[in-house]
C-alpha cells in the first residue's frame, strides 16, 4: 500500500505524479485516488486483509450489481482492505482532506476491485502545480487499474481532469461513490484520457 493512493504489486509506485493507464514498464496496481497525498499534513493509511464472514458477506451484496445477469453472484473468500482516511495533500495550506478506499476481493477464481469514495475535496498538491489553498488545478488525480500486460487497464472517467474529485457522486454500479471492477477476466479496455 503506497502513500500515494496506490495498491501496487511486486514493487511499490513512488511516483506523487498520477499518468493515465497503461503505463510502461509492466506496473500491476490499483489506483483509487493516485494523487500527492501527504499524511504528514493530516490523515492516515489503514490496510488488512480478511476472512470474516460479516466483512465478505458485505462484500458480495456490494459487487453484486457489477456481474451481469445469468453470472453467479460474487462468493468472496478473503478481502484486502486499503482505506485512505481524510488524508491531506502535498503543500497544503488549508485543512482540505480526502477519503477513499481500495477493496480487493476474490474466491480463488474470480477477482474483484471495489472503490469506494467519501468526500473529495482536492485534487492536486503543489508539487504538480496545484493551489496551496484549494488542492485544485494542475495535473488531477488518476483512478483505475493497470494489469501491467499494456492491455488489460481501465481509466475511471474523468481521471487527470477536475472531474476526478467528483467521484463520491458518480458510480457505475448506481451507488453514489462506489466503482467495481471483475479483473479476472476483462472484456473491455478504455483508452487514455485526453491530456488536459
Amino acid at each position: 500500500v503506497n502513500n500515494n493512493g496506490v495498491v501496487s504489486f511486486g514493487t511499490m509506485v513512488p511516483e506523487f505524479t498520477p499518468q493515465p493507464f497503461p503505463l510502461p514498464g509492466h506496473r500491476p496496481f490499483v489506483a483509487p485516488y493516485w494523487a500527492d497525498v501527504d499524511t504528514r499534513l493530516g490523515g492516515d493509511v489503514f490496510y488488512r486483509q480478511s476472512r470474516d464472514p460479516q466483512l465478505l458477506a458485505r462484500l458480495a451484496q456490494d459487487l453484486a450489481p457489477a456481474v451481469p445477469p445469468g453470472d453467479p453472484p460474487p462468493q468472496p473468500t478473503w478481502a484486502f482492505v486499503a482505506t485512505w482516511d481524510r488524508v491531506a495533500y502535498f503543500g497544503a495550506a488549508s485543512d482540505k482532506v480526502n477519503t477513499f478506499q481500495a477493496v480487493l476481493a476474490s474466491d480463488g477464481v474470480s477477482c474483484f476491485v471495489l472503490l469506494n469514495y467519501g468526500d473529495l475535496q482536492w485534487t492536486t498538491g503543489i508539487a504538480n502545480q496545484g493551489d496551496p489553498h484549494t488542492g485544485l488545478g494542475g495535473i488531477p488525480a488518476q483512478a483505475g487499474f493497470n494489469s501491467g500486460d499494456d492491455v488489460h487497464y481501465y481509466n475511471v472517467p474523468g481521471s487527470r481532469t477536475p472531474a476526478v474529485q467528483s467521484l463520491s457522486h458518480r458510480s457505475n454500479l448506481g451507488v453514489p461513490g462506489r466503482w467495481a471492477f471483475r479483473v479476472d477476466h476483462f472484456e473491455a479496455t478504455e483508452g487514455p484520457p485526453e491530456t488536459p
